[in-house]
């Protein structure tokens, strides 16, 4: 049973309630009501409007709880890392046992040295330009492989997953997987974005490991909530700077939406959760099967439009054709009517030549007796000329035409010489003739 140290007094024996509300009793009447200054870690804010936390320095820590009026009152947004003053009451949370500050004013009391190292940190890189939103890059619309990057035993990885399997199953997701917490952390998320980078070279990264990998088009570098410390490995310089780094478009989902870290500044893309880093990659595919089916319809409907022209052209063109029989019938016709002309046409000829047949009868002997003189003179004129041309008249002038033995005329001392026979024809008569003497030019 129970040791006693007075064995006089039986020791109360409390039921577990009892003793809660007995420590809250004491509480209350010890220090309530309180004061408190603190560093805020590990804030939530419910769906309900009540906040949840905890306020730490070096040497202690205390879970807090602000309900939905008090928080309605707040003038600032409270995030991990803030120094803060707070007033309220101690107290025992009954269903659990828990030590419980009741929070009903807050104000600010500073900045927590956490927070202030990741002030300082976020300055000196923002003046590098490592958050300029010139260098940040649209994501892929539809990226071959999803680059992962979390701890294999974080739920975020189970959200992220299961988003990615819901919205675009046909898609490669390859996990590179790191620590996310501790001081080991921010090395091992270092060094597995440096081994997800050789994925997006379309698969020719080095080592065995990676050779068959999809090319890598996005990257997503998630984690779930928690508090400054926890999320602490995401506030690393060298993280920060090998994030910029990236070939690939890479994506932030750290935390909840209240959430900031280094990591976010610098990716090309902030989620405010895993499961939206998710989504904002990957779109549904109901979406892209909507998409399709407006273009199938968009492509059925001008293929139809088509075919309604070119229906309305044919029947046009049938109009204008109309049937065989009736074309026909109609050149007939129209042969009919030209053979009608051509009769027409022939007789009103004969009729043309017989008339002039009948005139050229009646002055025929006045119309032949001219032709007979016109023809006449004009004889006499060709004779006339003809008569002139003689060469006869030219030899009764003392000419004679000289000819070799051949009966060709010699017209050139160059075609006599001496001892040649020649003949000489004159105006009544023939000579025979021989070259005496070398012939000489005149």
């Amino acid at each position: 049973m129970f040791e006693r140290t007075n064995p006089g007094v039986a020791p109360r024996v409390w039921e577990v309630g009892a003793l809660c509300r007995a420590i809250a009793d004491a509480l209350e009447a010890r220090f309530n009501p309180v004061a408190v200054r603190g560093e805020i870690t590990g804030f939530s804010r419910a769906s309900s409007g009540h906040c949840y936390f905890s306020i730490k320095d070096a040497n202690g820590q205390l879970r807090c709880a602000m309900f939905r009026r008090a928080a309605s009152l707040l003038d600032f947004s409270p995030r991990d890392g803030e120094l803060v003053e707070v007033r309220g009451r101690l107290g025992v949370y009954e269903a659990r046992g828990d030590l419980q500050f009741i929070v009903e004013s807050m104000q600010r009391a500073g900045q927590g040295a956490l927070f202030e190292q990741f002030l300082r940190l976020k300055a000196q890189l923002d003046a590098e330009g490592l958050f300029d939103t010139a260098r940040k890059r649209p994501l892929p619309l539809l990226p071959r492989a999803i680059g992962l990057v979390t701890s294999p035993g974080a739920a975020a990885l189970h959200d992220v997953v299961t988003a990615l399997r819901r919205r675009v199953p046909h898609i490669p997701v390859v996990l590179v997987p790191a620590l996310v917490q501790g001081a080991a952390a921010p090395a091992s998320l270092v060094a597995a974005l440096s081994k997800m980078y050789l994925l997006t070279q379309a698969g020719q990264a080095q080592g065995a490991d990676l050779a068959q990998s999809p090319p890598v088009d996005v990257i997503l570098l998630v984690r779930g909530g928690g508090s400054i410390e926890d999320l602490w490995a995401f506030n690393d310089e060298q993280l920060a700077r090998t994030i910029v780094q990236s070939p690939v478009p890479l994506i932030s989902g750290v935390g909840h939406e209240t959430d900031f870290t280094i990591a976010d500044f610098c990716a090309d893309l902030r989620a405010p959760t895993p499961t939206a880093a998710a989504e904002l990659v990957a779109q549904a595919r109901e979406v892209w099967l909507g998409a399709l089916g407006l273009l199938t319809g968009r492509l059925a409907d001008g293929v139809e439009r088509q075919l309604d022209a070119r229906h309305q052209r044919l029947d046009q063109a049938a109009a204008r054709l109309g049937r065989p029989s009736g074309l026909v019938a109609r050149e007939q016709l129209q042969l009919a009517r030209l053979a009608q002309r051509m009769r027409h046409g022939a007789l009103l000829k004969l009729q043309r030549l017989s008339q002039s047949q009948q005139a050229m009868e009646a002055n025929f002997p006045q119309k032949m007796q001219r032709c007979v003189a016109q023809h006449t003179e004009r004889l006499d004129r060709a004779a006339l000329r003809l008569d002139l041309l003689d060469p006869r008249l030219v030899l009764q002038r003392g000419y004679a035409l000289l000819t070799d033995t051949g009966g060709r005329a010699v017209t050139s001392i160059q075609q006599a010489h001496p001892g040649d026979a020649l003949r000489a024809t004159l105006a009544d008569g023939v000579v025979d003739v021989t070259v005496a003497a070398q012939p000489r030019l005149l």
